[in-house]
């Protein structure tokens, strides 16, 4: 039975995917929104059922929405649909042993609360009611209590200043933080601890009342942060307890015990000086997990696991010698060892990793691997994603002295990509100006034609330190790029992990080194070929990959024939004092422009974009969010009219409803529209 008819069957509407038809077999626009996504698996505790939730983009009412399907994992047969809500559910887990299952849903108010309903979908109810709603729960072992994460008041409004001026709207700010990515800080998230008796959630309590920190920490935190010890007795929360410059200039976050018989607090972490996150105790209690970064204002400094003894509460860094970032992790059922996903050479795979520290790598397909579900006899529900595919459910099988056998658990886009010639993907090593290889990953068009010339465009990363591995991306996505007749360049230049925290931390205080050479490197590597036209080449990011463009705009000799630049830093001395989160500056920038015996930062500083306009010479378009605050969109707008005043073709596009990424999904479908009418234009014949 196909995915449809087994919906149908259900008394469900067809998906989206199903509905799909593509006039040409070409991967588009149209394409990439109808697809479904797929979200992370929640397994029962019998270990044999899956629960996750598919959402699809509504075009029309610019919206998107979550519903919840379940699929048995021996029945090998297709997911059962049981929700079919106006609103999304999130954060589902099973409870009741795998009679129930409790998740998050807006209440008449639009505000998230906690609800319950049984296993096939029916008799839904609301068991919360917190003010302002919640973000996130977590329960505890035997259920019988409950973490919820609720907002909190934090900063003064004007009413609160002068109550004899109830309409007046000014911000009177005396501290750093203010604005955090695309908020101003006026709530700030603490866990409330309550009971649970199956059917209502009652007595919640702030336990972090009075305390103006935040748990969990935002801007993405969430109830990873938190961890029950399997007695139900101590709840595990991760905060970084500082506030406004002192926050502002440190990643020193801690894993602090909150004991509910004696309300008392214990940091578990001090002396660990950068952040310490994600606490997991093993389900035989004996340790607790988290991971730690070592270097307080290195916020992508290497992930290390730990581990501590609950009985002795002695440390020990598990990971130690292994030299990759460790991104997520969930500890084996016999609490023997522990499973975990890190970037290693240009792909995302599943490790494990035993108590005495050894590590063996799961998987080897080209793909990057997203969620760690255990199941039962051993076995691994994930999920993976290609630059080619988004993701699906996958079964991880262990084999007796052979490797692992995965298998494809859903194939919820199949209806789509059958209908489909997508691009190919190939890795190619790259020598680099210091004599090192760089593995860049080369997307072509579908029914690639080497005899032909096409027009290339350089994908340049953000973050600065976000891997170039398999990954998939509505907004980014190569492959989109690919089938409309670009080859495309992806480098893991330097600065990205997955090949040493030598390769990855090189970039810092070094942004107009190393890593531009990479990037030049690459494109002069791939020029070598017949196919691609040396007079056609494009280069376009966000973020990082941002001030990438705009830096190459004036260092690119010649290279390229049109630029597009999204939420790019053009100034480097303007987004010193424009950006919220001051260890990230400092770090990678190396200090403040006014330090004038800082060579660090001054060579930072003299290689700003902005100072090397007089060479810009190439077509550029640039896009970006008025409600990004760590980023602000007066940096584009300065891009812009640089541009303007030098006489160069130029183009921007503004969101006033945006942050740093293009969420809306009409919005989303404008941009890629744009970027392919303004690369169009200059690089196709």
């Amino acid at each position: 039975m196909t995915a449809t008819a087994a919906l149908m069957a259900a008394g469900a509407t067809a998906s989206p995917s199903s509905e799909f038809k593509s006039p040409d077999g070409n991967f588009s626009i149209d394409a990439l929104e109808a697809l479904g996504r797929v979200g992370a698996p929640c397994v029962s505790a019998d270990g044999h059922t899956v629960l996750f939730g598919i959402g699809y983009e509504n075009l029309a009412e610019n919206n998107s929405n979550t519903d919840l399907y379940v699929l048995d994992i021996d029945a090998k047969g297709e997911p059962r649909k049981i929700t079919d809500t106006p609103k999304s559910e999130s954060g589902a887990v099973w409870i009741d042993g795998g009679r129930r299952i409790a998740f998050m849903y807006p209440d008449a108010d639009g505000n998230a609360q906690m609800w319950v309903m049984n296993a096939d979908g029916t008799d839904r109810k609301q068991v919360s009611q917190h003010k302002g709603g919640i973000s996130g729960f977590l329960l505890s072992p035997d259920q019988s209590r409950v973490v919820v994460i609720g907002n909190v008041k934090y900063s003064r409004t004007a009413a609160d200043i002068y109550p004899d001026l109830p309409k007046a709207t000014g911000r009177v700010i005396d501290d750093l933080m203010y604005k955090h990515w695309d908020e101003w800080v006026t709530e700030i998230p603490h866990p409330f601890i309550g009971t649970f008796d199956g059917s209502k959630v009652s007595d919640l309590k702030d336990i972090m009342a009075d305390e103006p920190f935040e748990a969990p920490m935002k801007p993405f935190g969430g109830v990873e942060s938190f961890a029950w010890s399997p007695d139900g007795k101590v709840l595990v929360y991760v905060s970084r307890k500082k506030t406004g410059k002192e926050y502002s200039l440190s990643t020193n976050s801690d894993l602090y015990a909150y004991n509910l018989e004696s309300g008392e607090t214990h940091n578990l972490t001090e002396g660990m000086m950068g952040y310490d996150t994600m606490p997991a105790f093993s389900p035989d209690g004996k340790y607790m997990a988290w991971l730690s970064m070592e270097h307080d204002g290195y916020e992508s400094d290497l992930n290390r696991l730990f581990i501590v003894d609950t009985a002795t509460a002695e440390k020990r860094h598990l990971s130690a010698g292994w030299d990759y970032s460790i991104d997520q992790f969930a500890w084996a059922p016999d609490s023997k060892g522990i499973y975990f996903l890190a970037p290693k050479d240009g792909v995302t795979p599943v490790f494990s990793i035993n108590l005495d520290g050894k590590v063996s790598q799961l998987t080897d397909e080209c793909a990057d691997f997203a969620a760690l579900a255990p199941a039962s006899k051993g076995r691994l529900v994930t999920m993976n994603h290609s630059m080619l595919r988004p993701n699906e459910l996958m079964l991880l099988t262990p084999q007796k002295k052979k490797a692992p056998v995965l298998t494809a658990l859903t194939a919820v886009n199949a209806p789509i990509f059958d209908q489909l010639t997508m691009p190919t993907v190939e890795k190619r090593m790259v020598p680099t100006t210091d004599g090192k290889q760089m593995l860049t990953w080369v997307v072509y068009p579908p029914k690639f034609d080497s005899t032909k010339k096409y027009p290339s465009i350089l994908y340049c990363q953000g973050g600065p330190q976000q891997a170039v591995s398999q990954f998939w991306s509505y907004r980014w996505n190569l492959a989109l790029m690919a089938a409309n007749g670009y080859i495309v360049i992806a480098p893991n230049r330097r600065g990205l992990p997955g090949f040493g925290s030598e390769w990855n931390a090189q970039i810092s205080k070094d942004y107009p080194g190393q890593n531009m050479r990479d990037y030049l490197s690459a494109v002069d590597d791939l020029k070598r070929e017949a196919y691609i036209d040396p007079a056609r080449i494009g280069a376009t990011g966000a973020s990082y990959g941002g001030f990438s463009i705009y830096y190459l705009a004036g260092h690119h000799e010649g290279r390229f024939a049109a630029l597009l630049a999204h939420a790019g830093i053009f100034n480097m001395e303007q987004q010193y004092l424009e950006t919220e989160e001051m260890w990230f500056a400092n770090w990678d920038m190396g200090g403040a422009y006014w330090e004038k015996d800082n060579a660090a930062a001054q060579r930072t500083f003299a290689n700003s974009p902005h100072r090397f306009v007089d060479r810009w010479d190439t077509p550029i378009m640039i896009s970006h969010g008025e409600y990004d605050y760590r980023i602000l969109a007066s940096q584009g707008m300065a891009a812009f009219n640089a541009a303007k005043l030098r006489g160069i073709p130029a183009e921007m596009v503004i969101y006033p409803d945006e942050n740093h990424w293009i969420l809306k999904p009409q919005n989303a479908v404008m941009w890629q529209r744009l970027f392919f009418r303004w690369f169009d234009k200059w690089l196709k014949k």
